[in-house]
């Protein structure tokens, strides 16, 4: 008997959920081009999202419900202060649902609390960094809010920090509606409803698809089958040599704020993206002892990188990237030269170098193998996670592998939304508005 009562209140829970589309654009334009499709796709409520918010202003809220007039709008202000001022501006523009934050004080949530309901709108409070949500949930329900919002922010996503065990911490306290949000997607929307969330708040995963409105329709057809949908987008790894593998250099660098870009080192043979954990080697210029040496050392799937000075005679060679390619070392990199590269390309072996030069060095012997060492310019310690592409390549220390793994993903999944604007006849520059953001002085 209670099987089939869990089971039909789970029923019920899908059939009634609510789709949130939550619209973090800068751009007004971008982001009600978007509502358009995800409202076709079966989007229930639309959430002006912080960042537009803060961009465009309440017009953005205006818009909105002028353009949607049936669909529930949401104000996402996360306000900390000033409930009543904050909550009456945006429910005069328009807004259903008007979001703050948890860790608020309670007089300005009770202030948000009463100023809705004599705007005729509801409150929404989202414990983004809340410490004890059990304790926060019973007293937000006590305050009278009319949701509550379970949130990982996109910076723990990238941690890999799971929203949907932070809602089955309060599904079960509280009878005031959750809702949950956090890189949810048509894999994950599903088990968010059986863990108690009445509205799923779906950013990424709809506003970085190439096709919004088929992205929308297969979350919604995942909520209301009760079954998980596979999807390759806006899925968070935490092991980071498969997440590296899906994005390039470039998406790195941006995830990584233009830095960690080795400076005058080339690829001289790539055939391939590569990724692996740093081998390290400090050798002298043109001794191509330790170098070789380290092959021994490395692992099937490493990657060495080699301090040789950044002058001399070459260290490396077709002989050394043989022996490589037979162990399942994928890559080397050399801050120094390296030769037979005619021979290197055929075999296929990925070398990146700072020169070429024919004449090898001598085994001298100086150096060590798997210490700190600088390459490029940059630090790298054993461990390192290194990737190369045609652009060059990233050194990504290894405690921020997870987090800049995921952030780059992020940057390359964002791409997809531009590309679709730049094919259906727009340029670069007016889908991003540079001219309006441009720096005045």
């Amino acid at each position: 008997m209670v099987f089939f009562l869990v089971s039909g209140y789970i029923y019920t829970n899908r059939m009634k959920a609510k789709l949130q589309v939550a619209l973090d654009f800068l751009d007004l334009h971008r982001a009600v081009k978007l509502a358009e499709e995800s409202v076709e796709g079966g989007a229930d409520w639309i959430e002006v999202g912080t960042s537009l918010i803060k961009s465009e202003g309440l017009k953005a809220v205006r818009e909105m419900k002028k353009r949607f007039p049936k669909h529930r709008i949401i104000a996402d202000m996360k306000t900390m202060d000033v409930g009543r001022v904050e909550v009456e501006s945006a429910a005069k523009a328009g807004a259903d649902v008007i979001i703050l934050l948890g860790v608020a004080d309670d007089s300005t949530i009770k202030e948000a609390a009463e100023a809705a309901r004599n705007y005729g709108c509801e409150l929404m409070v989202d414990m983004l960094n809340v410490d004890d949500m059990e304790k926060r949930a019973k007293e937000l329900e006590g305050f009278g809010v009319d949701y509550i919002c379970v949130h990982v922010g996109i910076d723990q996503q990238m941690r890999g920090v799971d929203p949907i065990s932070e809602l089955r911490k309060i599904s079960n306290l509280v009878k005031t509606p959750l809702a949950v949000a956090g890189g949810i997607n048509s894999e994950t929307a599903p088990k968010a409803v059986n863990a108690g969330a009445s509205i799923i708040i779906v950013g990424g995963a709809i506003t970085k698809a190439g096709d919004a409105r088929k992205a929308t329709e297969l979350i919604r057809k995942a909520v209301r089958e009760g079954k998980p949908i596979k999807t390759r987008l806006y899925k968070k790894y935490m092991d980071p040599l498969k997440t590296l593998g899906k994005v390039s250099t470039a998406n790195i660098a941006d995830a990584m704020h233009r830095s960690g870009v080795m400076e005058g080192i080339m690829p001289f043979s790539c055939t391939r993206r590569v990724v692996g954990k740093a081998v390290t080697v400090r050798t002298y210029p043109g001794d191509w002892a330790k170098p070789v040496e380290a092959i021994d050392v490395a692992g099937k799937g490493d990657i060495l990188v080699i301090d040789a000075g950044g002058t001399g005679k070459a260290v490396w060679g077709e002989l050394a990237s043989w022996s490589c390619k037979i162990k399942g070392i994928v890559a080397v990199v050399i801050d120094g030269a390296v030769r037979d590269l005619e021979d290197i390309r055929q075999i296929g072996f990925q070398v990146f170098a700072r020169e070429v030069k024919p004449a090898a060095g001598e085994p001298k012997g100086f150096g060590e193998i798997n210490v700190p060492i600088t390459c490029g310019g940059l630090s790298v310690k054993p461990g390192d996670f290194i990737v190369g592409d045609m652009d060059g390549v990233i050194v990504i220390p290894q405690e921020k592998a997870v987090e800049v793994a995921n952030r780059a993903l992020d940057v390359s999944e964002k791409e997809n939304r531009i590309r679709k604007e730049i094919r259906e006849g727009s340029t670069l520059s007016k889908v991003l508005r540079l001219e309006k953001w441009e720096r005045r002085t």
